[in-house]
């Protein structure tokens, strides 16, 4: 037990290298663009301003951005979509895996829930003990159920999903703006340090290795950005795009997708002022998708939302009262 608990303390720490690092980067070239290159280098004070005044709104909506992403926690399902301890008892008693199955349907009939297994059952995950909803995928690093999981990114040592998918994008293209405005306006300056028009010193050296990185860093970043851009336009996550969501008539890669501008709402929500600054402004609360074969209004369940709503709380509460503070535990 306590090598367990160690191993996962030195997880947890080692986790956060990839975000140092990304950090290291950045105040390096903070420092590298404020003090090397406009207070150095430059000898125009109008530009000086002006370089200085457009990147450090560059750099604020980097770090805004990223930041969120890093500390926004993944989205989990409810209590809506957790077992009772009747329905835990009875799933657990029972060994027969087509009356476990059947089980399970009898409790996501109250849910809206489209998705399958491969199999054909519930999606169930064994660990969280909830019913999966659309979408959501269970996290082996974050160890719980995560609202239309994306993945798993290192870089901000996070779950990308649901609650912070929105601000990804916006760290990804804020990311790309920030290179993209670093390697045009050192250019300049980087070959007349080339050719040898400026005189050495420790500026050359930061102003050299500040066009090669932020190159390096915008090719990278275009390809990941240009990958999620399409992946919004056709409201998948990077897991549906490898494997297809399977529902009730087989997998379909476009079950989601309701046409680019409703996708895109989807994330970025309607207002289009605030599509740009990382506020959440995602639609819906992760639980439930509109599906491009199925209306909603043709949708008893979830043309009277509101009656769902009612239901799910008097059955959470009940659920609750009589729930034991027991673990129960399952194998897969």
């Amino acid at each position: 037990m306590a090598l367990s608990r160690a191993l996962r303390c030195c997880q947890r720490i080692f986790s956060w290298i990839p975000v140092i690092i990304i950090s290291s980067v950045v105040l390096w070239s903070y420092y590298a663009y404020v003090f090397e290159l406009c207070f150095v280098t430059l000898s125009n004070h109008l530009e000086r301003v002006a370089y200085l005044l457009i990147f450090h709104v560059c750099f604020i909506m980097f770090c805004w951005t990223y930041w969120k992403a890093i500390f926004t926690p993944p989205s989990t399902p409810s209590k809506k979509f957790q077992l009772s301890y009747t329905d835990k008892e009875r799933y657990e008693m029972e060994e027969r895996p087509d009356v476990q199955k059947q089980i399970l349907a009898d409790i996501a009939k109250k849910l809206p829930i489209f998705t399958r297994a491969q199999s054909g059952a519930i999606r169930f995950c064994d660990r969280c003990q909830v019913l999966k909803p659309d979408r959501c995928h269970h996290c082996s690093v974050c160890e719980t159920c995560v609202l239309k999981m994306d993945h798993h990114c290192p870089w901000v040592n996070n779950c990308v999903g649901f609650s912070n998918y929105k601000f990804f994008l916006l760290f990804l293209s804020y990311s790309m703006i920030y290179c993209v405005f670093i390697a045009s306006t050192v250019f300049q300056y980087f070959l007349k340090f080339w050719v040898g028009d400026l005189p050495n010193g420790s500026a050359k050296f930061h102003v050299l290795f500040l066009l090669f990185v932020a190159l390096m860093f915008f090719v990278s970043l275009m390809f990941l950005f240009g990958y999620h851009c399409w992946l919004v336009a056709k409201n998948r996550s990077t897991l549906e795009a490898f494997s297809a969501p399977v529902f009730q008539n087989g997998p379909d890669r476009n079950g989601f997708n309701v046409g680019l501008s409703k996708n895109l709402q989807q994330v970025f929500g309607e207002d289009k002022k605030l599509w740009f600054i990382p506020v959440f402004t995602s639609q819906g609360d992760g639980h439930y998708f509109p599906l491009r074969t199925l209306r909603e209004s043709e949708n008893p369940l979830l043309a009277n939302e509101e009656k769902w709503m009612e239901d799910g709380g008097s059955d959470e509460e009940s659920a609750d009262e009589n729930e034991p503070s027991v673990i129960i535990r399952t194998e897969s």
